[in-house]
């Protein structure tokens, strides 16, 4: 029989289609906003705050792992019982997650739900790119994406009225009639799927390449933070990344039906487009990480505060990602991909500019330019790519999007967390030590020790107005302005870093073949061209 062709829904079940496509992305990009907000209250109840941490890293592991397998399995088994299973093994995670005991379960059960999570992810945009024409895909990845983005918004005030009047528990349990609701709209809206008869499952190359990512990942998260980068344990992870994935490329120039085919990166759309994708991603975290960090300790304000200086970006984010759906079919992709990297480029410069007497309103503004560049950039990475490659291959394009972009994200927070602390402890180095030589012996061994290898910890003193009160008033006057310079010039050093790599992500862009965005599907321009041929 071979390929079953994808049957396209019929122009009534579009609209259920993409009503459970909107409940899906919605729920499960939700679901990280509203469970970081739980967390303190988690931890009170559960006790383990050693391991809070590992809420969101075992998440993070199997989530990005798995993308890619997802896509793959998507175009083998066809889209309906991959996402439909993503969204099954998100529910039974979450409720696991609501009936945890103590911290380990709620780890452990985090990693389940991240497994889910790691399917639904790139669903969403490969089932668009199954059933809408290049231009129509345009527009509604740009809905998708404010979406997205919409989550981010309103994920905090959902999880703080959860676990204020109900339990934190609930942030895990809502999770179920939506999904439930989630799972049986896309059923019904998704009527046929591709499939091949023979399925063969690379299951070496989804063993190595798991354990290759997820040791990299470790790595990259545990490195200068838990373990000094050049321990044992942080070497041998990192060779232990090397081992497995090289042994993953062996395996997929081998295999018959490989999860992440090499010869797409012969394709020069595949790699230029990829690595945009990483290297915005690797600077985008800057702006995440850093700019509360900023505004805490520099500016002032409430951590409250600080979280809300990012909801202008996401709404500025969702607008951009809206609109530039819609522009795109004009001024084309690459253009817009260029004037979105520089606009980011743009707002990163602007953040390197802040210093003590900055505003609220100030790194407001800066972060809607941020905001704007970042819209116009996300949806169209992946357009670009469904409109490059085949519908066989829809769904392992689509996936690798993904993947690669986790993987610049959590690179990104590693090395712009190693710029800040490199950077922190020079500046320290050359103003603090001179006047810790004067203090006790005792003190000045204290913090000239945390200059050296703990440098961020310092800053602690500026976000505790606790901590600080009980300090002699010397050490406020003399330690305190030299300890918020520090931050202000390693806080720029990130940014203008983040700048950098922007930056080269343009100049990778311009490199760019023009694509041509079409109207029509591409199983209607697939089957005639094989009629052709």
């Amino acid at each position: 029989m071979g390929e079953q062709a994808l049957q396209q829904p019929r122009q009534e079940k579009r609209g259920l289609l993409i009503a459970g496509l909107l409940i899906a992305m919605l729920f499960a990009a939700l679901d990280g906003t509203i469970v970081s907000t739980a967390m303190p209250r988690i931890v009170g109840e559960l006790g383990g705050l050693s391991m809070m941490a590992w809420l969101t890293t075992s998440y993070m592991l199997t989530s990005t792992a798995v993308v890619p397998i997802a896509g793959k399995l998507a175009d083998l088994l066809g889209r309906k019982v991959v996402y439909v299973a993503g969204i099954a093994i998100f529910i039974i995670g979450s409720a696991l997650c609501g009936m945890a005991q103590d911290m380990m379960q709620l780890i452990i059960f985090r990693g389940i739900q991240g497994i889910g999570g790691g399917i639904m992810m790139p669903m969403a945009m490969i089932i668009i790119g199954d059933i809408f024409t290049g231009k129509e895909r345009a527009k509604w990845q740009g809905v998708f994406g404010g979406i997205y983005g919409l989550a981010s918004v309103i994920g905090p005030q959902v999880g703080g009225w959860i676990v204020d009047t109900l339990d934190w528990r609930w942030v895990f349990y809502i999770n179920l009639p939506v999904g439930i609701l989630a799972a049986v709209v896309i059923s019904m809206g998704l009527q046929g799927h591709t499939k091949k008869d023979h399925v063969k499952f690379d299951i070496a190359g989804m063993f190595t390449m798991i354990v290759g990512v997820v040791s990299l990942l470790l790595a990259l998260t545990f490195g200068g933070v838990d373990y000094p980068w050049g321990s044992w344990q942080i070497i041998s992870l990192f060779a232990l990344a090397a081992i497995f994935l090289v042994a993953f490329v062996v395996v997929e120039t081998k295999t018959e039906e490989p999860i992440l085919p090499m010869h797409l990166f012969k394709n020069k759309a595949f790699v230029t487009i990829n690595a945009v994708g990483f290297l915005m991603s690797i600077g985008m975290f800057g702006a995440i990480m850093f700019v509360p960090l900023f505004m805490q300790g520099v500016v002032g304000v409430s951590a409250t505060e600080s979280g809300t200086i990012m909801t202008p970006m996401m709404i500025s984010l969702v607008i951009a990602s809206i609109i530039g759906g819609r522009i795109v079919v004009r001024i084309g992709v690459k253009p817009q991909i260029i004037v979105g990297l520089v606009t980011v480029a743009t707002a990163f410069y602007l953040l390197s500019t802040m210093d003590i007497n900055t505003t609220k309103m100030t790194t407001t503004t800066y972060m809607i330019v941020l905001g704007l560049g970042l819209g116009l950039v996300m949806p169209t990475l992946t357009l670009a790519l469904q409109e490059v490659f085949s519908k066989k291959e829809l769904g392992v394009v689509t996936s690798s999007s993904q993947f690669f972009r986790q993987i610049g994200g959590t690179l990104g927070m590693t090395v712009l967390g190693a710029v800040m602390n490199a950077r922190s402890t020079n500046l320290l180095t050359d103003k603090l030590v001179p006047f810790l030589n004067t203090m006790p012996k005792e003190m000045n061994t204290q913090m000239s020790e945390m200059i050296h290898t703990n440098p961020q910890g310092l800053y602690s003193m500026l976000l505790n107005p606790d901590l600080l009160s009980t300090m002699p008033p010397s050490v406020i006057e003399h330690v305190v302005p030299i300890v918020k310079d520090a931050m202000v010039g390693s806080i720029h050093s990130v940014f203008l870093v983040g700048l950098c790599v922007v930056a080269i992500a343009a100049v990778i862009a311009v490199f760019l073949r023009n694509i041509r965005l079409s109207d029509r599907k591409k199983d209607e321009v697939e089957k005639e061209e094989s009629v052709v041929s």
